[in-house]
């Protein structure tokens, strides 16, 4: 018997992209893990930022922007959007395990968000047009790719500052 390579089921596509926006997700994750919250806090760049910062980035400006705002239009969340990059600070009583938490929870709304579509073809809800101009993104599959992308982009940043701060890269075998 010979295994059918290309999925044409419905959904299928979904599904994919849902799988390879995960284990960008875990590779956020994973870098961090065994990081003390002092070490998640340290900025190494000379930008300033902070690993805690990325990941509260990654919560509230991807994951819950993207899906819950833009593809969702759940008006509750655009209402309580911040603009600049407020969401890269972290208050210094926030504990670390927080928003590594929100980071998760926020995942995991959005994939609730994802699984609930018909398909990837499916419009946007609602469009920051104040902060991006005109749509440059129409569909789920639009925003889903631009997400895998930007996550994937800020879990290589990850790995650098991860590099930097004990010398533990991901993925690398010893």
């Amino acid at each position: 018997m010979t295994a059918n390579l290309s999925d044409t089921t419905p959904g299928s596509e979904l599904k994919a992209l849902l799988r390879v926006l995960d284990g960008q997700r875990r590779h956020v994750l994973g870098i961090l893990d065994g990081l003390d919250a002092k070490d998640l806090r340290r900025p190494v760049l000379p930008s300033g930022w902070h690993c805690l910062g990325l990941v509260q980035h990654l919560a509230l400006d991807v994951e819950r922007f993207w899906f819950r705002a833009v593809v969702a239009g759940d008006e509750e969340v655009i209402h309580g959007l911040t603009s600049g990059d407020e969401a890269w600070k972290v208050a210094p009583e926030v504990p670390a395990i927080d928003v590594l938490d929100r980071y998760r929870r926020e995942a995991e709304l959005a994939d609730a968000v994802i699984t609930a579509a018909a398909s990837a073809d499916v419009a946007l809800a609602w469009w920051p047009h104040d902060l991006f101009g005109e749509p440059h993104l129409h569909t789920l599959r639009d925003v889903l790719l631009h997400v895998i992308t930007e996550t994937a982009c800020h879990a290589g940043h990850l790995d650098a500052a991860r590099e930097l701060i004990d010398g533990r890269r991901w993925l690398v075998l010893t």
